[in-house]
């Protein structure tokens, strides 16, 4: 099936623009919404779901410094050792912003469980959004959508990904994943 390209947009950009940065400190992944959006899914968000790595404050002060010299700055704090004391290190997420502007933001939480983890071991780089960013599995997207989130919103994602990936996507990861979900989240 032929896809055109789709046009750039004001996420894609500074979602790409804040990868550079975090992508010299940590592994990442984009998830959630934004993954839909990307596949050409219409619907609106101003903010991009972004888990990284867990990494030691000290790694965490340099990337935050160099989100600051790349025109970005964290709405919580402006001081790095607080963002992690007392938002990430609980397994809180916290959002960055464009200096001077609103939206779009980066919600960026640290991976807070084996599940994470798996997310990020498995990330890919999926061609059709025509991104150059890691992205959480189809199947992980489809997966936390249909078990955990459940909104009308995350559902009507979940069948745009399934028709896009009809071809190739395996349900029996989906299972999986669904039943670690079930086990580390909703017990």
């Amino acid at each position: 099936m032929d896809r055109e390209v789709k046009e750039r947009t004001i996420l894609d950009t500074f979602a790409e623009d804040f990868v550079n940065v975090v992508e010299k400190h940590a592994k990442y992944i984009i998830v959630s919404g934004f993954v839909a959006i990307a596949h050409g899914r219409s619907r609106g968000t101003e903010d991009v779901d972004m888990i990284i790595e867990r990494i030691k404050k000290e790694a965490f002060i340099k990337m935050h410094n160099d989100l600051l010299l790349a025109g970005f700055e964290c709405i919580q704090s402006e001081y790095p050792e607080v963002i992690y004391d007392d938002y990430l290190k609980d397994k809180t997420s916290v959002r960055y912003v464009r200096k001077g502007h609103f939206i779009p933001e980066m919600e960026l939480k640290l991976a807070k469980d084996e599940l994470d983890d798996y997310q990020i071991k498995t990330r890919k780089k999926l061609p059709l959004t025509g991104l150059d960013l890691y992205f959480s599995s189809i199947e992980m997207n489809i997966a936390f959508k249909e078990e955990l989130l459940k909104s009308e919103k995350d559902m009507d994602d979940a069948k745009h990904l399934r028709i896009i990936y009809s071809d190739v996507l395996d349900e029996n990861e989906i299972t999986r994943i669904k039943a670690k979900i079930r086990r580390l989240r909703l017990s």
